[in-house]
């Protein structure tokens, strides 16, 4: 007989735009504001997001660094809950490339570590930062960890990064991070939905192999 177990849904959800996603910039760990366009991004996806999660039990977590955590006020100021923020969100650490833009980048002596990315590879970037699976791991055992808080019935909403939550992604689907570039990056205020089975026995915790991908690059221009 399998053990008792129920279904979760999971929304990953990327912050608005900053300055640095305008100008092309590499953003990593910098802690960066949303600019005028990203906090209207933010409430037209948190007023589609408050419809979706309406009735249900709902855990906010967030990234602990300011375009996430704001963004995910977007929507708390909705629900009337407060986000949990939780550093292991953030996003990748890109590094010496945190700041720069490509072309600043290759101009810096790194084109070649560029191209490596670019075509896939799981290198450490910016020469100190950190990997595609580093950070898909890191990502992805936060969100298992938050899913076992989500009541019975409820929705786990991770307002975070688009480096960090394709990587999670990745890895909750037990794929490799070289099909990292299968995945489109998630737009501006776009979210992922994932579901997933727990078992109630063990204290919520995710079935092995139960990850689905429902739905991906979803945004409020969609509805």
């Amino acid at each position: 007989m399998n053990p008792p177990s129920r279904g979760v849904r999971v929304l990953l959800w990327r912050h608005g735009r900053t300055a640095y996603n305008h100008t092309n910039r590499w953003q990593g760990q910098l802690d960066a504001d949303l600019d005028d366009v990203g906090r209207e991004q933010a409430a037209r996806a948190a007023e589609v997001l408050a419809k979706q999660v309406a009735g249900v039990p709902v855990h906010l977590v967030a990234s602990d660094l300011r375009r996430a955590a704001d963004t995910a006020a977007a929507l708390s100021a909705l629900v009337g809950l407060e986000p949990v923020l939780d550093r292991r969100l953030r996003e990748i650490d890109a590094g010496a490339w945190e700041g720069l833009t490509r072309a600043e980048i290759a101009d810096a002596g790194m084109r070649d570590e560029l191209d490596a990315w670019a075509r896939g590879e799981d290198v450490r970037i910016g020469r100190t930062g950190e990997r595609r699976s580093e950070v898909g791991l890191r990502g992805a055992q936060a969100v298992a960890e938050h899913v076992r808080a989500v009541p019975e019935g409820g929705t786990l909403v991770v307002a975070a990064h688009g480096g960090l939550l394709r990587g999670a992604v990745l890895t909750l689907l037990g794929l490799d991070p070289a099909a990292w570039n299968v995945f489109g990056g998630l737009g501006n205020c776009a979210w992922a939905e994932l579901s997933v089975r727990v078992d109630v026995a063990s204290g919520g915790a995710p079935v092995d192999g139960s990850w689905r991908l429902i739905r991906y690059n979803v945004s409020a221009v969609d509805y």
